[in-house]
């Protein structure tokens, strides 16, 4: 990907964090990354070919950090995965506390962003899968639906503006101190 490509996707981050989903538009998107609607549409011919690259950066965003802390091959426990997701460094050049309800705001219109955004899930759904497994949990699949639940819906409720965002730390420890009494802590 371009670093062009790169810098559309950033802006258009920034207008669906900032503004809210329903004010990315390409023309909005044109306008506010200082180029004609053509010109942009070199670079994202259709609405849906956006919608692609925009998740596919957000997921190389995600994947990029991942790998940077936890090289291929190495399985990460429930712990450092709980860990990855709350600290959520990727997300901090994606405004992810403001983006992701967005994200999940834009799914019930944009059936493409949907599928996509589950791919993301179902990459992370892995990976907790997988240490549950190795931590011999009897009902890995539900127990990673059930922690993915509640490490997403800690971005709802105490994410940056949100109503609880002042016992985002205490939120924090108390999910760590569940998951380290449940399943302990890979050494």
């Amino acid at each position: 990907m371009s670093d062009r490509k790169r810098e559309i996707l950033q802006i258009a981050i920034e207008i669906i964090a900032d503004e809210g989903y329903s004010s990315l538009s390409m023309r909005a998107l044109a306008r506010a990354s200082g180029m004609k609607l053509g010109a942009l549409q070199y670079h994202f011919r259709t609405w849906e070919m956006l919608l692609r690259g925009l998740v596919e950066y957000i997921d190389e965003a995600y994947k990029s950090a991942r790998d940077s802390l936890y090289p291929p091959g190495e399985s990460p426990g429930v712990h450092e995965i709980a860990v990855f997701l709350l600290d959520d460094l990727a997300g901090q050049s994606l405004s992810s506390d403001r983006l992701w309800p967005q994200l999940w705001a834009m799914q019930q219109v944009e059936p493409l962003v949907s599928d996509l955004l589950e791919d993301i899930y179902a990459n992370y759904m892995a990976d907790l899968q997988r240490a549950l497994e190795l931590e011999g949990s009897q009902l890995p699949r539900a127990e990673a639906l059930f922690l993915m639940s509640l490490l997403e819906g800690e971005t709802l409720f105490t994410g940056k503006g949100r109503r609880w965002e002042s016992d985002r730390k205490a939120v924090r420890e108390a999910i760590l101190q569940f998951i380290d009494e449940r399943y302990g802590k890979k050494p």
